[in-house]
């Protein structure tokens, strides 16, 4: 009776989060993915085994031009995210020496997690805007002669609110990345009179990939999902396929917006695929 109860102690610890998981991630899935077949008369949805939806996604242009536009901003802010994140990480792990002045910067870059999203996104309004701090300086420094329109409401203004968001989120695993290299391998390297670009790329870059990777995959999965920053930055004048969703649930078609939810999710799962065969980052876990 020992034994077995020795033997079965592993899985009654593992039930509890077994349960979480199956209720709240596996089983929402497979509602939405049945849902997704379901077809919708203008009034109700009617459960049925129908690629309706998909057809639809597939063959509307709007569809189509909407995933493009998604894919535009995952590329545009996961390069600038990385453009950023990278040199800031560098320089705390390689040039802060006083490992409290590090943890202090560090904790500096969490500053805007204290406040909301949507207060961040709308604290931008007063800078962009065409009577807000940039345009008003410009003026006054005669740089401009018309308020300049494209800072606001416009691709520039989602780009940059997203980088404003989600660049911690590649900051911190670069950072613990650089942190966890041996420095004897960069003291070997400038023995053997390497020079500092040649430690940075033979060196530090390669042995920071798998946070880079990490970094990419938390940028990518929630850039693809977004549709608040797109629907304040953007002014309702651009699209996403989360602000899509949105829109198709608001309007009560649910198993269309189901639909975009499985295509959405299986699109992020082969581009967090493709980072995760290029990148190991097992060492990082």
């Amino acid at each position: 009776m020992y034994k077995s109860w020795k033997t079965l102690q592993p899985y009654f610890l593992a039930a509890p989060q077994t349960l979480v998981f199956l209720l709240f991630l596996i089983f929402p899935i497979v509602m939405i993915v049945l849902v997704s077949f379901w077809q919708f008369n203008g009034y109700a949805m009617v459960p049925a085994l129908s690629f309706e939806n998909y057809v639809d996604i597939f063959t509307s242009s709007v569809s189509v031009a909407t995933y493009l536009n998604t894919f535009k901003y995952v590329l545009l802010v996961w390069f600038f995210c990385l453009a950023i994140a990278f040199p800031v990480a560098y320089f705390l792990a390689f040039h802060i020496k006083n490992q409290k002045l590090q943890i202090i910067l560090f904790l500096v870059c969490t500053v805007p997690f204290w406040t909301s999203n949507i207060i961040r996104m709308i604290s931008w309004i007063p800078v962009l805007g065409k009577e807000g701090l940039i345009n008003s300086l410009f003026l006054k420094l005669g740089l401009i002669q018309q308020p300049i329109e494209w800072l606001l409401y416009s691709d520039f203004a989602i780009v940059l609110g997203m980088v404003h968001l989600y660049n911690f989120f590649m900051i911190a695993p670069i950072f613990n990345s650089m942190m966890r290299i041996d420095r004897t391998l960069i003291t070997a390297a400038e023995d053997l009179g390497a020079s500092g670009l040649e430690i940075l790329k033979e060196v530090i870059v390669p042995l920071t990939a798998p946070g880079i990777a990490i970094g990419s995959i938390f940028v990518v999965t929630l850039v693809m999902g977004e549709f608040v920053t797109v629907r304040l930055m953007g002014g309702g004048q651009a699209a996403s396929i989360g602000k899509l969703i949105q829109t198709q649930i608001g309007s009560l078609q649910y198993p269309l917006a189901a639909a975009n939810a499985v295509v959405l999710l299986l699109v992020t799962l082969v581009l967090v695929a493709g980072i995760l065969r290029v990148v190991d980052i097992r060492k990082e876990l």
